[in-house]
Order: C-alpha cells, then sequence, then structure tokens
C-alpha cells in the first residue's frame, strides 16, 4: 500500500540549513482552551468560539532536520492576525559589528553548518585567514598570524589555542587524509568561531554603542538642566 502523502507547508527557509522549500508536515497537535459548560444545554443555548493552540512539526527535505510550530487561532480571528512562534530551532543571534565580507562568509557557512561538517569547518577556516587580514595580522601561517594578533592586544592569549583548535579542524574538513569530521563537531566549531567574533567584532561593537547611548543620555540631562536653570532665574527675576 502506498505511503500516504504528507501535507506540506508553502515556502518556507530553514532555520537549520537556510534552504527555502516547502516543508513536510510530519505531525500535528492542537490544544483547545475554549470554555466549557457542565450542563450541555447551557452550550447549545450560547455556543462559545473554538480556541486553542496548535502545533506542529516540519521536516526539512534539505537538511532532514526537524522544525516545532506553535501558534494560537480562534473562530473570532482572521487568518491575518495568527503568528507563528517558532519553538525550536531556536534563532541565531545575530553577532553585530562584523565587517562586511565577514558578515557574509559567516552566513553562508552557517547555511551548510548542517549539510557536510569537513565543508562548514573550511569555511570557519576561511573566516579566521579574513580576520586576519582585516586586523593585518603578519606571520607565515595561519597560526602565527593568530599569534600576531595576540601580541598586538586583538585576541587574549587563551583565544589564540581556541582560534588554533578552530584551525585544526579546519584541516581535518579540507584533507580527507586526516579524517572526517562528523556533526557531533558542528556545535565545537560554532562556539569557537563565535567566540573569537564575539570578542573582536561583537563586544567592542557593542562597548561603542553603549557609550554612545551614555553620551546622548548625558547631554540629554545637561540640556534639561540648563533649560531647569533659565526658568529658575526666569522666575526669581519675575519676583
Amino acid at each position: 500500500m502506498a505511503e500516504a502523502k504528507r501535507p506540506t507547508t508553502e515556502f518556507l527557509q530553514c532555520g537549520h540549513c537556510g534552504n527555502r522549500a516547502p516543508m513536510d508536515i510530519v505531525a500535528e497537535y492542537y490544544l483547545s482552551t475554549k470554555s466549557t459548560y457542565e450542563d450541555p444545554y447551557d452550550e447549545y443555548y450560547d455556543p462559545q468560539p473554538e480556541e486553542g493552540y496548535h502545533h506542529k512539526l516540519l521536516l526539512c527535505l534539505a537538511c532532514k532536520e526537524v522544525t516545532l510550530w506553535k501558534y494560537f487561532d480562534a473562530d473570532y480571528m482572521d487568518g491575518e492576525d495568527i503568528r507563528v512562534e517558532t519553538l525550536y530551532p531556536p534563532a541565531a543571534l545575530r553577532l553585530s559589528g562584523l565587517p562586511s565580507q565577514i558578515q557574509c562568509a559567516y552566513e553562508i557557512a552557517l547555511k551548510v553548518r548542517v549539510i557536510d561538517a569537513n565543508a562548514y569547518a573550511v569555511l570557519i577556516g576561511r573566516i579566521l585567514e579574513m580576520i586576519c587580514e582585516d586586523r593585518q595580522a603578519t606571520g607565515k601561517d595561519l597560526y602565527n598570524k593568530l599569534r600576531d594578533l595576540a601580541a598586538k592586544g586583538e585576541i587574549p592569549d587563551k583565544l589564540v589555542g581556541v582560534a588554533d583548535s578552530l584551525r585544526q579542524l579546519r584541516n581535518f574538513g579540507a584533507h580527507a587524509s586526516l579524517g572526517e569530521l562528523t556533526r557531533e563537531e558542528i556545535p565545537i566549531l560554532d562556539d569557537l568561531c563565535r567566540a573569537i567574533l564575539e570578542y573582536v567584532y561583537n563586544a567592542p561593537y557593542l562597548v561603542e554603542k553603549a557609550e554612545q547611548r551614555l553620551n546622548r543620555l548625558k547631554e540629554k540631562k545637561s540640556r534639561s538642566q540648563t533649560r531647569i536653570n533659565k526658568m529658575s532665574r526666569y522666575d526669581r527675576c519675575c519676583v
């Protein structure tokens, strides 16, 4: 007997691999929150609108990963009022302050992370090289360039070890003779790469934004105090 064709969604972007295509709806669950009566006659004369929470488990056909949706719907709501919440995967926090070319390379790497761990490692290694070039590091190879960044105070010494671990994983991904990376190494690659990007670009960017905000607040307070002083002098003159 042929397997029944699964229902599908409209075109969606997978939060795992970034592929944009319809997804299969592999499971659904509905939790009704409709008010009920103890006496069925009350329900007959005063029917309550159906309302509740829908849960849908979606399957990406590209990477075979799942997405979990949740949304509230009711008889009295228009379709445009429905707001879907993605419970899984969690939305990745976007790193601010990255140079455009590094941001682009990082987004490309994320798109292949669940498709091929080895390709992901190679792209992450390329991002390391781009960081060294952007920060004008010198050295005969990537490891020595990272040491140069540490000597300049661009990254702490401990982060050199982190970056070197990334470099070695990149080598495994690039050379089949060294072995194969698996999906188990992907979270390690994620954390190591984000640690470097956050320290070199994201943290300084956030500090700069915080300082700008603080300065604006100080200026606003100063202008407010100036107006108060002027009004106080005016009141004294009128007495």
